[in-house]
């Protein structure tokens, strides 16, 4: 194998001062599928951008089959043989699959867009690399799975040689992935380079050739993954030893706490996404949620936390009827909310830590005096909260939006799991973390069932949802598919069956498993 690109002691150092990216050396050949893995803050996001021309180094050398080249736009880039899959799909919905993927690229008829022409080029590189489209349909009409297939499909049709993706397999179930995998193997053969953003471990050890390891902005080095156990990759990556496994007791569930029943909500443009859902949950319980994303389970704790419309349909906590009461009356209820984007809706990063901390709490007598804020206690339960939920900042008054991923969201969950809550919603809790955070996350989840909290989880990662929650709803077109009252007895293939709509339990079981499970 030839090598195709080389990094030579690139530096990374943004206006504030921060050093994002410290001396890197790296390359990979072609043909070769290549992981980057480290902890969020490790970098690796950085090199990514300044090698598809979202940022440029501030030192060092970018090399391009053996050429020196200057990225200063995603353009470039792009002209040179690099193309990126992002993680969040940078797709229109309401533009055919042909569409696009000819955004940029449109072919004209006189003056006027050649749809012909479009789909012609769209289905010649999907029969070439067998990847195969519904060119005419909209995007906002195929799966997610199909969504990623256009993604790849687009630069393809621009040339690229070398291909960043970005945790791709976050989103899919494990048929979507393993198909994935056959593609990414498929375009290697072709002599194509992928460098692919994970961290999955284990799917590093079925994918890929090489890994190169980062960590607080420098590279720890690169292995055969042949060479090496995801133990070993996991201790470069955090400096040491990660229990991957996520261990814990049978759950005790309680009584009944969260009781929803028929709940039927729409989104903006009057689809269902909850489509008379009925389930409970316990107290020392973590019932999780499962499902591709976009099939309700986020749409479920949006409606529970007073962020979604109800058009019909029920919410009791504890007895009491919640349904359609304000954000304030839900928390008020003994509910804490950690929602899927933590930059959105998780914080406001443009303020402190200490004040994302206080939010929701300033109304309480321990913060308020007859006229302003306690700010001695304030500061000394910020401070308390940064250190035991292990939250690396400079201090309290530190932006939240200048800390690492990992990072932003620990001061959410310090902030929902220290407000005494009874229920726990909890969306997407470690994605796009590193593997330090994700464990310290999990562990407090559990330690909180033990407590007695209720815990109602949705989660794209499958080994997260599988080995976090003692009992499983898996949801399927807005609608609960499936239900299991104990949630080690299923296999990752048999959800993903679920999740596909392949399998179903009939509506009528389900409740009744349900009640069964409120009756003990």
């Amino acid at each position: 194998m030839s090598e195709i690109l080389r990094v030579e002691h690139v530096v990374k150092v943004y206006g504030n001062g921060v050093m994002a990216n410290k001396d890197i050396n790296f390359s990979a050949d072609r043909g070769e599928i290549h992981a980057i893995c480290g902890e969020n803050g490790a970098g690796k996001s950085t090199l990514m951008k300044m090698l598809y021309g979202i940022e440029q180094p501030s030192e060092g050398s970018i090399y391009v089959k053996g050429e020196k080249v200057e990225l200063t736009s995603s353009a470039k880039a792009i002209k040179k043989g690099i193309g990126m899959v992002h993680q969040h799909f940078m797709l229109v919905p309401s533009l055919t699959v042909a569409e696009n993927v000819v955004l940029g690229v449109e072919p004209k008829k006189g003056l006027r867009f050649h749809k012909e022409e479009a789909i012609r080029m769209t289905q010649e590189i999907a029969d070439k690399y067998n990847l195969p489209v519904p060119a005419e349909e909209k995007v906002e009409n195929i799966t997610v799975g199909l969504k990623q297939r256009v993604e790849i499909i687009k630069a393809l049709l621009k040339g690229a040689e070398i291909l960043i993706l970005d945790e791709p397999t976050t989103v899919l179930t494990p048929q979507e992935t393993e198909e994935l995998f056959k593609q990414l193997k498929n375009l290697k053969k072709e002599g194509h380079t992928i460098l692919f953003i994970s961290h999955k471990l284990y799917e590093v050890k079925a994918l890929c050739d090489k890994v190169t390891i980062m960590r607080s902005g420098k590279m720890i080095g690169t292995r055969n993954v042949s060479e090496v156990t995801e133990a070993d990759i996991s201790r470069m990556m955090v400096g040491r030893d990660v229990v991957e496994v996520i261990e814990k007791e049978k759950a005790s569930p309680g009584e009944t706490i969260l009781s929803v029943k028929g709940l039927v909500s729409k989104n903006s443009v009057g689809k269902k996404m909850l489509d008379g859902v009925s389930l409970k949950v316990r107290k020392g319980e973590i019932l999780g949620l499962a499902g591709v994303e976009g099939n309700g389970q986020h749409d479920l704790l949006e409606a529970i936390a007073g962020m979604a419309e109800i058009t019909d349909g029920k919410i009791e906590m504890e007895g009491k009827d919640i349904t359609g009461h304000s954000i304030r009356e839900i928390r008020a209820a003994g509910i804490s909310h950690i929602p899927e984007d933590r930059m959105i809706t998780g914080t406001a990063k443009r303020m402190s830590i200490r004040e994302n901390l206080l939010a929701g709490r300033h109304r309480k007598k321990d913060y308020t005096g007859k006229l302003l804020l306690k700010q001695d206690k304030v500061t000394a339960d910020a401070d308390e909260l940064i250190t035991e939920y292990l939250v690396k900042c400079s201090n309290q008054q530190q932006e939240v939006g200048m800390l690492s991923g990992g990072n932003i969201q620990k001061v959410v969950v310090a902030r929902e799991f220290s407000n005494e809550p009874h229920l726990i919603l909890i969306d997407q809790p470690t994605r796009g973390i590193d593997i330090g955070a994700a464990e310290f996350i999990r562990k407090r989840l559990i330690q909180l069932r033990d407590e007695g909290k209720a815990v109602l989880l949705n989660s794209a990662d499958l080994n997260e949802v599988l080995g976090l929650s003692d009992s499983l709803a898996v949801f399927c077109n807005g609608k609960i598919a499936g239900y299991f009252e104990d949630a080690s007895q299923l296999t990752e293939e048999e959800l993903g069956l679920y999740m596909l709509g392949v399998k179903k339990q009939d509506a009528e079981e389900i409740e009744r498993k349900f009640h069964e499970c409120g009756e003990k």
